[in-house]
């Protein structure tokens, strides 16, 4: 099978998507699949009716560095002036596989529009569709979903960068309304802090959301199928679990399966699949969750509809606590994705 693993964009995750495709990459090649990495914002120079026996160069991906990349130097280094998202020959290339396996996070690759694109041309792509995907992707949308389906979550609000500046009233989580990687994220203390944080995450957006700081154990938990995978928590060494403690080696502990009770298991994961269903998600995904020191309840962070798949992604680890290798999971991924298009 001819498998294009599309990564890259120019989200601020862009080098989680590179680093993610360049390890699916490798784990389709070692089962006997013809998988070859495609930037989907740089594109393809190169004679595409040869694109799946020449390739593209995977070592040109970027390594995942402390912060998030700088978006406009990498628009610069295309050398185009036309403001699209796909590159050179993406579509081409794209309509000529089997099958898409997006190794895409973050905004463009996320939100539906991608989704959306293939689903008019006719593509073959892994994941959830475009509605599902916009959904998860808008922080505001799938809160508003969670609460009416009766599940728990922060409180929140939502104000716009030319909007009037929300009121500090305690110490609260300020991030921008469809960003992943904990990019532009902020936990806020005390009153001095918080207009700096409001400004940080209005460079990476127009719309944020202030949440309720709510403290206790961090958790996620994926789902396969109708498979919902162990929990496993996430306990950085230092600070919150932000984009460095995320992607860094050494700098976060995570155990799998997470030390619950039974019961606890049992209610996480079931609330799992509650928020996995309401967002209209499909074939996998990642929750994740706080559970409160206070009252004992697991609260709803967030959803993700294209979890991370570098080495140090969590939705690998949870499915190898169940026996799926990293190989595996991605071949799994394809044969419930192809499963949509009966």
């Amino acid at each position: 099978m001819n498998i294009v693993v599309l990564g890259g964009g120019i989200s601020t995750e862009r080098d989680v998507s590179l680093t993610s495709s360049k390890n699916i990459v490798k784990a389709l090649r070692s089962i006997g699949e013809n998988a070859v990495l495609l930037d989907a914002f740089m594109g393809y120079e190169g004679d595409i009716d040869t694109f799946f026996e020449n390739g593209a160069d995977e070592d040109a991906a970027s390594l995942i560095g402390l912060t998030d990349p700088s978006i406009d130097e990498i628009k610069k280094a295309r050398g185009v002036s036309e403001d699209r998202f796909f590159g050179k020959n993406v579509i081409k290339i794209c309509k000529k596989a089997d099958f898409v396996f997006l190794g895409l996070h973050g905004e463009d690759g996320e939100d539906g529009k991608v989704q959306a694109s293939f689903d008019l041309l006719g593509i073959k792509y892994t994941g959830t569709d475009c509605l599902g995907s916009a959904l998860a992707m808008n922080k505001y949308y799938s809160k508003q979903i969670m609460v009416a389906n009766g599940i728990k979550t922060a409180d929140y609000t939502v104000i716009k960068k030319d909007g009037n500046m929300a009121k500090y009233t305690r110490p609260c989580v300020i991030k921008p309304c469809s960003g992943g990687s904990s990019v532009g994220v902020s936990i806020v203390e005390n009153e001095s802090e918080y207009e700096s944080a409001v400004q940080k995450a209005f460079k990476y957006e127009d719309e944020i959301i202030i949440e309720e700081y709510i403290k206790g154990r961090e958790f996620s938990v994926g789902v396969l199928g109708d498979t919902v995978l162990p929990p496993i928590e996430i306990i950085p060494k230092d600070g919150f679990y932000d984009y460095e403690n995320k992607y860094q080696a050494g700098k976060t502990i995570e155990e799998c399966p997470a030390k619950l009770s039974k019961e606890q298991t049992k209610v996480l994961q079931f609330n799992t699949k509650r928020v996995f269903d309401a967002l209209g998600l499909k074939v996998y995904g990642r929750i994740d969750f706080i559970l409160n020191s206070k009252d004992g309840e697991f609260y709803c962070l967030e959803a993700n509809s294209l979890p991370g798949m570098t080495q140090m992604s969590l939705l690998p680890q949870e499915a190898a606590a169940i026996g799926i290798d990293y190989p595996s999971l991605c071949k799994e991924i394809i044969r419930l994705s192809d499963k949509k298009y009966d």
